[in-house]
């Protein structure tokens, strides 16, 4: 046979890349996990806890924060 080269395959993030997606990730999990619950029993009884500040600003805001993350670690530079 000829000559073969084989190539290891490469990845097209580097090691700095994959650890800020999932730090990204775990952000954006730990977002929708504040904004879950809140829910009532019954149906037919309004409960004040839906509009609580976890859910209203802290969780919107950590799931915002999570995606600039991930868009932060697809423009790093892995070379750098």
């Amino acid at each position: 046979m000829k000559d073969e080269i084989i190539q290891k395959p490469a990845f097209i993030f580097g090691k700095k890349n994959y650890t800020f997606m999932v730090i990204g990730i775990v952000v954006i999990a730990l977002g929708f996990i504040f904004m879950s619950g809140g829910g009532s029993d019954n149906p037919e009884v309004f409960n004040e806890e839906i509009y609580n500040w976890q859910r209203i600003r802290l969780a919107p805001t950590l799931v915002i924060i999570g995606l600039a993350i991930e868009i932060y670690a697809i423009l790093l530079n892995p070379k750098k």
